[in-house]
C-alpha cells in the first residue's frame, strides 16, 4: 500500500510508540457505518500488522445496550462523544494516554480548547478527557461534523429549508424524515419549538424535564398527523429515501446528501438559522478488552492521512490537521476552506461548485449546540418510547 504524501507512515509511528507485537493482537470494533468501513479497516490492518481486524456496524442505542450488558464481543466502540457518559458511569471504558497517540500532536483546537460561549461540559472538549489536565482520553476523536437538514431543492427553497422547523412543517406532511436516535430527535424538536415561540430552551442538547415533555408532546402529535415518511437510522436507508423523492426534507448527514447528488438526484444541505448540531465520533477502549495495543494503534491511525482523506471526501471533517499535508490541495480547499471545486466532476461535484455551508471555520462558527448526555436521560427515553408507540 502506498504511503501518504510526504512519506508519512502510520505504521512507523505506531511501532515506535508501542512495544507490543501487534501481530498477536486482534481488533474487534463496532459503531456506525460512518467510521466502521471495510476499506478503512483493511488499510489499518495492512499498515499496522494487527493479526485480525473486524468491524460490526451497529446503531448507538443497540451498541450501548450490548456493551453495557457486559458483552465481550468487542475491543473498541467507535462512540459518539455524548454517549461516553454511559460507559464511564458503568466502568466499561479504559482511558488512553495522550502519550500513546503520536498523531495527537496535530489535533485541532476544538478538542483541546473550550469555546467560551458554552460551559466546558456542554462541548466535545468536556466529554473526551478524564479531567482538565488533558493527559488521558476516554475517546480519541476520529471524525466530526456539524449536522443540518437535507432537502430536495426542486421542492423546497433555501428559505424554506434553512430552519429546523422545516422537518415539522405541515407542508411536507408524509414527506419528512426524522432520525431514530432520541438524543438527536429531541434536540432538533426543541430548536424548532424555540423558533416557533413555544419554548425558550437555552441548551437543546441538555433539556429540562419540562422541555422534554413539551418536545415529546410535539413529536407525538406530528407522528399521529402523519408528518414523517420514515424514522431512519441507516445511511443507506436515508440515501434511498432522499434519492427516490419519498423524503424531501429531513435531518441528514452531509455525506448522505453528497451520495444522493452523486446519483444525479437533486439534494442540498441547509444552513439552519438556529445553528448546526456538533458531534464527534472516535474509538474508545472497552475495559474488558485484552487487545489494548491494537485499539490504541487504531485510534492513532485515525489521526493519520489515509482515513482522514477517506472520510473527508464523504463530507466529514478530520480532527487532525495532518489532512492538509496529505490531501490534494484543490480538494482540501473545497472541503475545508470553502473554495470552488476545481477539475473533473467527482461524486456529483462539478467545476465551480461550493460545499454547502462554506468553510470549516464558517460552519464551526454557527453551531447551536454539541451533542450531550442529558441530565434527564431516563425521562427523555421514557417519553421517546411513548413517541415510538404512538
Amino acid at each position: 500500500m502506498a504511503l501518504a504524501a510526504g512519506g508519512f507512515s502510520p505504521l512507523l509511528q505506531v511501532r515506535q510508540a508501542l512495544a507490543a507485537d501487534l501481530v498477536s493482537q486482534q481488533l474487534r470494533t463496532t459503531g456506525l457505518s460512518t467510521t466502521v468501513q471495510d476499506r478503512i479497516l483493511q488499510m489499518f490492518k495492512e499498515e499496522s500488522g494487527v493479526g485480525s481486524v473486524s468491524g460490526t456496524p451497529m446503531t448507538y442505542p443497540d451498541a450501548q445496550t450490548k456493551i453495557l450488558s457486559g458483552s465481550g464481543d468487542f475491543d473498541c466502540w467507535e462512540i459518539i462523544g455524548e454517549r461516553l457518559k454511559a460507559v464511564i458511569a458503568t466502568n466499561n471504558v479504559t482511558p488512553i494516554a495522550v502519550s500513546d497517540i503520536p498523531n495527537w500532536s496535530a489535533i485541532r483546537d476544538t478538542f483541546t480548547q473550550p469555546d467560551p460561549k458554552w460551559p466546558r461540559e456542554a462541548q466535545i472538549v468536556g466529554q473526551i478527557w478524564t479531567d482538565e489536565s488533558e493527559t488521558q482520553l476516554y475517546m480519541v476523536p476520529a471524525v466530526y461534523n456539524y449536522d443540518s437538514i437535507g432537502y430536495n431543492p426542486e421542492v423546497l427553497s433555501p428559505e424554506e429549508a434553512d430552519t429546523w422547523t422545516a422537518i415539522f412543517d405541515k407542508k411536507w406532511k408524509g414527506r419528512s424524515g426524522l432520525n431514530v436516535d432520541p438524543l438527536i430527535a429531541f434536540g432538533q424538536a426543541i430548536m424548532a419549538l424555540n423558533t416557533l415561540g413555544e419554548l425558550e430552551a437555552k441548551n437543546p442538547g441538555n433539556p429540562t424535564a419540562e422541555e422534554i415533555d413539551t418536545a415529546a408532546d410535539f413529536l407525538i402529535s406530528k407522528k399521529k398527523e402523519g408528518q414523517f415518511r420514515a424514522l431512519w437510522g441507516d445511511f443507506g436507508e436515508l440515501v434511498n429515501l432522499m434519492a427516490s423523492g419519498e423524503m424531501v426534507v429531513c435531518d441528514a448527514w452531509q455525506p448522505a446528501v453528497m451520495a444522493v447528488k452523486a446519483q444525479g438526484k437533486p439534494a442540498r444541505y441547509a444552513v439552519p438559522k438556529e445553528g448546526y448540531r456538533g458531534w464527534a465520533i472516535g474509538p474508545c477502549l472497552l475495559a474488558n478488552s485484552s487487545n489494548k495495543d491494537a485499539v490504541i494503534a487504531y485510534a492513532n491511525f485515525w489521526l493519520s492521512g489515509p482515513p482522514a482523506i477517506t472520510v473527508t471526501e464523504q463530507g466529514y471533517y478530520s480532527p487532525s490537521t495532518k489532512i492538509k499535508e496529505t490531501m490534494d490541495p484543490d480538494k482540501y480547499a473545497f472541503w475545508y476552506e470553502g473554495q470552488p471545486w476545481k477539475g473533473a466532476a467527482e461524486r456529483g461535484i462539478k467545476e465551480g461548485d461550493l460545499r454547502d455551508g462554506g468553510s470549516l471555520k464558517e460552519r464551526a462558527g454557527q453551531v447551536a449546540y454539541w451533542h450531550q448526555w442529558p441530565d434527564e436521560y431516563d425521562h427523555l427515553i421514557q417519553r421517546w418510547d411513548e413517541f415510538l408507540n404512538a
